[in-house]
């Protein structure tokens, strides 16, 4: 299968890009990857070309450009061509890692949406305690949401975790501010009942507080309140980590016990690390198109690749269409 990647975009492009390919084509032996960049910046850090090849192009959209505007004018800009691969069938998947409105849009044009999505979810992965991850979506594709959306992205979160993850009957809930089934503003009651009776393993209303304990597989919401918890998320994480730093380095003592914890220490921050997660997919486009954080490291794009890679390999555009198909004819 092949993968396009828009090697510009991003905190540190290319070098994050080039590394990740390399060390993606070495993992996966069916994975052929095309770099969407300036081949100058891209060629000092590719050691090993096997099964990649460059698409050059010097332009690029910067996060401070305007979505719409940078997609139609920049057309040969590395996220527009590495989209335009996927609509022109020269590769399965693409991802990026620039800016997260002009990829939606790149999207929406150059791909389009699968019939029966009104709008694509903007949907990461995210950490839990027990490290299974839950799907939250959306989180800012869309700041508006019909409660019948809600009920689309319950099917895009639901084929997601059956099909790449491997959950059986995924547990769907509907953030809220509160469990009880009565809770909530006018989107969330009406979406309720109807996520009710869809036939999924629908738990009922959960809270914020108790998203990164796992009590759901999957979380749906609009992209407001989806945004929101992101970004909470990220920058308590954030500020923990500097707060243990700080406190850890305050005397010889601290310092001392610091050295012996080190590890674990470690090993909690990649577990409530998104690198290993992958990216944030656009779910309810026709093709894979994965959004990585802007800070994405090697490793971050290299899950990115794999999330892409398993969302091919198990039809999940497919099968999203296949079942919001079912619920149209219902």
């Amino acid at each position: 299968m092949k993968i396009a990647i828009d090697a510009m975009g991003g905190d540190n492009a290319p070098k994050a890009q080039v590394l990740a390919a390399q060390q993606a084509v070495k993992a996966f032996s069916d994975v052929e990857i095309t770099l969407v960049g300036d081949e100058a910046k891209i060629v000092p850090y590719l050691k090993n070309d096997t099964n990649i090849t460059v698409l050059h192009t010097t332009e690029k959209i910067e996060d401070t450009d305007q979505p719409t505007t940078a997609v139609r004018r920049k057309k040969e800009a590395s996220m527009v061509l590495a989209v335009r691969e996927v609509r022109e069938s020269r590769a399965d998947a693409s991802i990026s890692a620039g800016n997260t409105g002009a990829l939606m849009t790149a999207g929406l044009l150059h791909v389009g949406r699968i019939k029966g999505i009104d709008r694509p979810a903007l949907s990461p992965m995210l950490p839990t305690l027990d490290g299974n991850g839950f799907l939250l979506l959306d989180v800012g594709a869309n700041m508006d949401a019909k409660p019948e959306q809600l009920l689309q992205y319950a099917i895009i979160g639901n084929t997601y975790m059956e099909k790449v993850q491997k959950v059986t009957k995924p547990r769907i809930g509907l953030l809220n501010v509160g469990t009880e089934a009565g809770k909530g503003n006018e989107l969330t009651k009406e979406a309720f009942p109807m996520l009710e009776s869809a036939g999924f393993n629908f738990i009922g209303n959960v809270e914020a507080r108790d998203l990164m304990n796992g009590v759901a597989d999957v979380v749906v919401c609009d992209g407001f309140a989806g945004n929101l918890v992101l970004k909470t998320i990220e920058g308590t994480a954030g500020t923990l980590f500097s707060l243990l730093k700080q406190e850890l380095t305050k005397s010889v003592k601290n310092k001392l016990a610091a050295g012996m914890l080190k590890s674990s220490f470690k090993d909690i921050k990649s577990q409530l690390s998104y690198s290993e997660y992958g990216g944030a997919g656009l779910y309810g486009l026709k093709a894979p198109v994965i959004k990585a954080h802007g800070s994405s490291d090697e490793v971050a794009i290299f899950h990115a690749i794999r999330q892409a890679r398993e969302m091919v390999e198990h039809r999940v555009t497919v099968i999203i269409e296949r079942e919001v198909s079912k619920l149209k004819s219902e």
